[in-house]
């Protein structure tokens, strides 16, 4: 930033924008509130002169990225401002779109503000894709709850030895009839809401597989080699890849760490320390799916079966890592179950030690796809 950069702070919403500008000579002005849409935001532009000296910033928020790209294709500077991350006065009880703008421009001009990672437009529709199949997963256990309950109130009981939700046990449900009318019409929704639900994440796994063959090369190479860490299927590392974008942009595990929000609180002052529980104000998406591949290292380290297959065609440096995380993950949680820590907090610290591993397999494997280009490039050159 030069020393006569302006400052524009952008309260936005669904309908409209408030504008506020913090001049270099010190003076914070609000220029009024614009429609949200790209013309507004074109004359905006327009208006304020020297585009390279303007630099933009608003909070993430419901209305996605979609300002930050149009400002980009403009030419001028904009950055996405993390919302908890602004600073706050406790005496400050007026809010306003023009105060809010104010502040920002203010705050974006005295560098108090933290950006947060724009994803690429293949980083955020994998992500959307994700998320929608995790949105599923929840209304299909919903579904599955309600249909259960349904028969239990009704004293039905799975036969024994019956797995629930397998294709044999999807047949027998649809074998149960009720004698009163309003008894099956309930019985009836239900079960055919377990079936469409079923059916969706199935359509939507089916669409996450077709989308990874199409993202870019190095986002896919990253997708491949984190499945050789024992609990990292193809949709858990898509996740991560999604949620997380370029891991190589985290110069050191602990901030990847930080950002899951896996990390301990802590509370100290003077010679008290006090730690507490994880913070959980970092990616919950992410930290869900840790979790859940933490539990695979409960056993000892191997490698059979699915785990095998995923590793074909993974460099020797990627399984060597994978390895090291196997051998490092399962000693640390039999020792921390041996030494009475509750399972829960054992998988929650397994799980943030994951991230290190993942971050060494994804910058490793971002750096060589990184160098693959540069040499593509230079030979075409040539």
């Amino acid at each position: 930033m030069n020393k006569d950069t302006r400052f524009f702070g952008l309260d936005v919403h669904k309908e409209t924008i408030a504008v506020a500008v913090a001049e270099p000579t010190g003076e914070v002005r609000s220029l009024g509130t614009i429609p949200n849409n790209a013309e507004a935001v074109a004359k905006l532009v327009k208006k304020q002169g020297d585009r390279e000296t303007l630099s933009f910033c608003y909070e993430a928020g419901p209305t996605g990225y979609v300002l930050y790209w149009q400002l980009v294709r403009l030419g001028v500077s904009c950055v996405v401002i993390a919302p908890t991350l602004i600073p706050v006065k406790a005496s400050d009880r007026v809010k306003t779109d023009r105060r809010d703008a104010e502040k920002l421009a203010r705050c974006f001009r005295a560098g108090d503000l933290t950006p947060v990672w724009v994803p690429t437009a293949a980083h955020e529709a994998l992500r959307d894709l994700v998320r929608a199949r995790e949105a599923a997963k929840k209304d299909q256990r919903r579904a599955r709850q309600r249909l259960l309950k349904f028969l239990l109130r009704r004293g039905v009981s799975t036969p024994p030895k019956m797995r629930l939700w397998t294709e044999k046990h999807r047949e027998w449900v649809w074998t149960l009839t009720f004698e009163l009318a309003p008894q099956q019409a309930t019985f009836t929704d239900y079960a055919s809401e377990v079936d469409h639900a079923r059916d969706r994440v199935l359509r939507l796994e089916k669409a996450i597989d077709a989308a990874i063959a199409t993202v870019p090369a190095s986002m896919r190479a990253v997708i491949e080699a984190l499945q050789s860490m024992r609990g990292v299927s193809q949709l858990t590392a898509a996740t991560i890849v999604a949620e997380v974008g370029e891991l190589s942009r985290f110069e050191h595990p602990r901030q990847l760490m930080g950002y899951s929000g896996a990390v301990p609180s802590e509370h100290s002052s003077g010679g008290a320390t006090k730690r507490g529980g994880i913070t959980k104000t970092g990616n919950d998406h992410l930290r869900r799916v840790l979790v859940e591949s933490a539990w695979a290292y409960r056993h000892r380290p191997r490698v059979i079966g699915k785990l095998r297959k995923r590793q074909e065609g993974a460099n020797d440096t990627v399984k060597a890592i994978a390895w090291k995380a196997q051998e490092r993950l399962c000693d640390r949680y039999r020792k921390l179950l041996t030494k009475g820590t509750m399972q829960q907090k054992v998988v929650m610290a397994v799980a943030r030690e994951m991230l290190g591993f993942i971050w060494a397999i994804g910058v490793e494997v971002e750096r060589s796809e990184a160098k693959k280009i540069s040499t593509i490039a230079t030979v075409s050159a040539a």
